[in-house]
This record gives C-alpha cells, structure tokens and sequence, in this order.
C-alpha cells in the first residue's frame, strides 16, 4: 500500500510491480480499502480512486469554425405558411474522421435550427403561466416539414487539439434560423414585407404583409450606415398566391 506509485502499474484488473510484473493487491481489493476501510490510510491520503484531467486551448479562448447555409423555400401569401424546399450548408469543422457521422451530426443541427426559426415559441398568459407545457401544444419539426438537405465540408484542422477538430454539432442549429430568415424576406420583398422576430409563424407573416393585426411587434433593424447587401447567390425563394 505505501509502495511508491511509479513503481507501480494495473495490470488485468491487478496492482502489479513495474519492474518484475509481481502481483501486489488485486484492484478490488484495494478499491475496498480506500472506500470501506479507510480509518486504515495514512490520514493526509484521499479517500477515493479518481483521477481528473482537464483540456483547454493554450493560444485562443475558443476553436473558432465557419461555414455558409442556404435556404430554399415558399410562401403562401395568402395563408403565411412556410414550404421548405431544400438547405444546403457547408462548414468546417475542422478534421473529419466519419463523414457519415458528422453530414447527420449537421442534418440533425439544421432541423433544430428549423424548429427555433418556424416553430417552436415559449408563451405565457398574463399570470405568467406557461401556455406550452406539453408537446400537443409546443410545435417541433417533424419527418414531414424537413427538406432536402445537402452537406458539405471543408477541412481546415485546428492546431489547438491533437485531432484537429472544432466540432460539428452546433454547425447546423447556428446558420439554419438566419438562412430561413433571409430566405422569407427575400420572398416577402416584392410584396414590401419583412420579418425579423422567430419563430416565423403564419400569424407573423401574415401580421407583415397587414392582412392579420400584430400580437408581438417586431423589432426594428439596427440601423447601418453600409449600403444594403445584394441578394446572396443561391438563396432562392417562390411566392405562392401572389397575383
């Protein structure tokens, strides 16, 4: 028990000498002590087998990704209903090792990104009690609203981590709300309407183009003195109902 730890080592689920493989104490044996009997340790000994290790980056705060994504879809003028029709996203994640693996890492960031930008809200009555409690009354994205999606990736490994990777789950949930966003705006902007306050309900849109009154007023864009940006290439949007 008081043998120095280097010389040490576990071996088959037992404490072995380093140096001549001579079985010393099986670890059940020694774990027993430590946790059971431990009014037997020298008393500045912890009383408990566990090691931690932590990891964080040595030249930046964080591991900084990018990636682009774009949303093609329609809008019902006349109802405000929202058709996906396809997404594409390509990020970088930094070292791939399962493409497979991480396109439905992305698929599966992408629909909570849709899910926050088209359906899911948190609403209270005026006593403050949650309107929502259950999933009959709080809306997520099914099998049956999801597009085509098609994922790409780019590799540009990290040097802040022996695998060179920056992580790939939050890649979709981050792009999808503004890639839909734009994407009804672009569609709306014939009409002379915009919305900027999620989720993107039909009573929203229909509230932009002033066929419905407003419950929750928009925010007002922030104010740039840049020249407006062009549509994005790609970004593609049909108007249904519009004469």
């Amino acid at each position: 028990m008081l043998q120095a730890a280097e010389t040490l080592d576990i071996v088959n689920g037992e404490i072995v000498d380093r140096t001549t493989a001579q079985v010393r104490m099986p670890l059940a044996e020694l774990s027993r002590i430590v946790y059971f009997r431990g009014d037997t340790l020298p008393p500045d000994l912890p009383r408990e087998l566990m090691q931690t290790r932590h990891f964080i980056t040595k030249e930046y705060p964080f591991a900084f990704t990018n990636g682009v994504q774009a949303c093609w879809l329609e809008v019902d003028a006349e109802t405000g209903v929202v058709q996906l029709l396809k997404h594409w996203c390509v990020e970088d994640c930094g070292r791939v090792i399962n493409p497979m693996l991480v396109d439905e890492q992305v698929r599966g960031g992408i629909v909570q990104g849709i899910g926050g930008a088209l359906y899911e809200h948190c609403t209270y009555s005026p006593e403050g009690q949650l309107l929502v409690g259950s999933m009959a009354d709080y809306l997520v994205p099914m099998a049956a609203e999801m597009p085509d999606m098609e994922i790409g990736h780019v590799e540009t490994p990290t040097r802040e981590s022996l695998l060179g990777a920056k992580g790939a789950g939050e890649a979709g949930t981050a792009g999808a709300p503004a890639a839909v966003m734009n994407a009804i705006n672009d569609a709306l902007r014939p009409l002379g309407a915009k919305v900027f306050a999620q989720p993107f309900t039909p009573e929203r849109i229909l509230s932009a183009l002033g066929k419905v009154p407003s419950r929750w007023p928009e925010p007002a864009p922030a104010k740039s003195a840049a020249a407006p940006a062009s549509k994005a290439p790609g970004l593609l949007a049909r108007i249904l109902g519009r004469p």
